[in-house]
């Protein structure tokens, strides 16, 4: 397989991380900071769980880059960049809502989305202990099985997922979105953790997902599980997925939600 040393650190190490920010949610959490809004928080959980992550990459790999969501970035000499997520779905986690993840994925380039090229990736659930797994050309997995999309439906019949942005106008609007889409698809979930909205994708669970405003640690690791499991992942028309958009489904579904989404918009 294509890649696979890469996986396998991306997978050990998500799994060292995830039986970390496990146990501190037994032990209790608090939040540590607020960032873009009052309830955009951070808790100390994220944070030494990305210090975790970190270390064990430097040790493991030490002339890659690091691109974390807690700790910035860091360039490395090799051309590959770690981009981590150590705790997506941090309101679920404070919450103790059994649904977030540790989300690590390896690529080349710069980091950046719009450029880069993903090799590897690895999405973690703690709380259920589904770990999703990718390489570039190599399939997309759920444990040790393949995964694909579910076989295309009409819009009408499509479980779409889709997720709120921080700031309270923003999400207003997503709001208004979303109750003019609702009666043209089967229904909306919104489970709020991106990176396992992709993986939900990804193995079928959905059918389609879309969302405003994330970061490229939320979307890195997910992205890939979902292309190399035959959904198209995109943002707005030819551009790949970005703060303005991200769009995941099987290429029939995606394209139905994104003719949709437009013509909603306007």
């Amino acid at each position: 397989m294509p890649h696979e040393s890469l996986l396998t650190t991306a997978r050990t190490i998500a799994l060292r991380a995830g039986e970390l920010a496990r146990l501190r949610r037994s032990e209790g959490v608090e939040v540590a900071a607020s960032k873009s809004s009052p309830v955009d928080v951070v808790t100390e959980a994220d944070r030494e769980t990305e210090a975790l992550i970190r270390g064990l990459l430097a040790d493991e790999r030490p002339g890659d880059g690091f691109f974390g969501e807690e700790s910035g970035a860091e360039r490395g000499s090799t051309g590959l960049t770690w981009i981590v997520d150590p705790i997506d779905g941090t309101v679920n986690f404070l919450y103790g809502i059994p649904h977030y993840a540790v989300s690590i994925a390896v690529v080349e380039g710069e980091p950046d989305p719009q450029t880069w090229t993903a090799l590897a990736g690895c999405v973690v659930n703690p709380a259920s202990g589904e770990v999703y797994t990718a390489t570039a050309g190599g399939g997309a997995y759920l444990g040790e099985a393949p995964i694909r999309v579910a076989d295309a439906v009409p819009l009408s019949q499509a479980l779409v997922a889709t997720g709120f942005a921080y700031d309270s106008t923003t999400r207003g609007e997503q709001g208004r979105l979303v109750a003019a889409l609702l009666p043209l698809v089967r229904d909306i979930r919104r489970l709020g953790t991106a990176s396992l909205d992709l993986c939900f994708v990804a193995s079928g669970r959905t059918n389609a997902y879309f969302e405003r405003t994330l970061s490229p640690w939320d979307h890195a690791a997910g992205a890939l599980i979902a292309r190399e499991a035959g959904a198209t992942v995109k943002g707005l028309g030819d551009a790949q997925p970005s703060r303005d958009l991200i769009l995941a489904g099987h290429p029939d579904v995606a394209a139905a939600l994104e003719g949709a989404l437009a013509q909603l918009a306007r």
